[in-house]
């Protein structure tokens, strides 16, 4: 069953979108604040997070960036501001699609609809071999000697990005953005400590690199 967190402080609106969702057989939680959206989201790992922005402890625009430091979830918010400055923030910050209330209930279903298709596996990913381990990008798992690496969302996403882009140069900023939000371009010293347990878990010699390659001063590529 598909899983949709609803993040909003109005009581009447998440209860109508819970009621709705469900006899739609969704399987629906609720948060009506953004930590608590943060725990659920964490706990639940939902398919879909509908998200308003006007939350009373931390604004929404910040629950998508945290989302977006380990998970691709498809983010659709859902909020009352309608200016465009709003609508360039919280799409920068990571959410995939954004509506404006007042809405109606088969746009947002569709909306959703949407978001699920763009974010299902690509079954026609290839698997990544190198002599030393093995991507399926498919399947999101790595093997090294036949037996799986366990990664971290995080290490997941800066290895799926190198290996999906074989020999070319990937910039610091845009390794940053990609993975962590368009907040932390500043953020190197997040690269350094991935990449050396990256290395560590699938390089031969990891203070000598082989795959993983740093191009000081500019960023990271894969060498396969």
């Amino acid at each position: 069953m598909t899983k949709i967190l609803v993040v909003d402080d109005d009581p009447s609106l998440l209860r109508a979108l819970s009621i709705n969702l469900r006899a739609r057989h969704f399987d629906v939680r609720t948060a009506s604040d953004g930590r608590e959206a943060l725990r659920q989201a964490s706990t639940f790992l939902p398919d879909t997070v509908v998200l308003d922005l006007g939350l009373p402890d931390i604004d929404g625009v910040e629950v998508v960036q945290g989302l977006r430091g380990w998970t691709n979830v498809p983010i659709i918010v859902l909020s009352a501001r309608d200016t465009q400055s709003a609508k360039v923030d919280a799409l920068d910050a990571g959410a995939d699609d954004y509506m404006t209330k007042p809405f109606g209930m088969d746009e947002l279903l569709a909306r959703i609809r949407a978001g699920l298709r763009r974010a299902a596996p690509d079954l026609t990913a290839p698997v990544v071999r190198t002599a030393d381990f093995t991507v399926d990008l498919a399947a999101r798992r790595v093997e090294r000697a036949g037996s799986p690496v366990r990664l971290t969302p995080t290490e997941w996403h800066l290895l799926e990005i190198l290996v999906r882009n074989p020999g070319k140069l990937i910039t610091q900023q845009q390794l940053l953005r990609d993975v962590w939000g368009p907040h932390y371009e500043r953020e190197t010293n997040y690269l350094r400590v991935y990449l050396a347990q990256l290395r560590r878990k699938l390089e031969p010699e990891p203070s000598r690199p082989r795959y993983l390659i740093t191009e000081p001063g500019l960023g990271y590529r894969f060498e396969g």
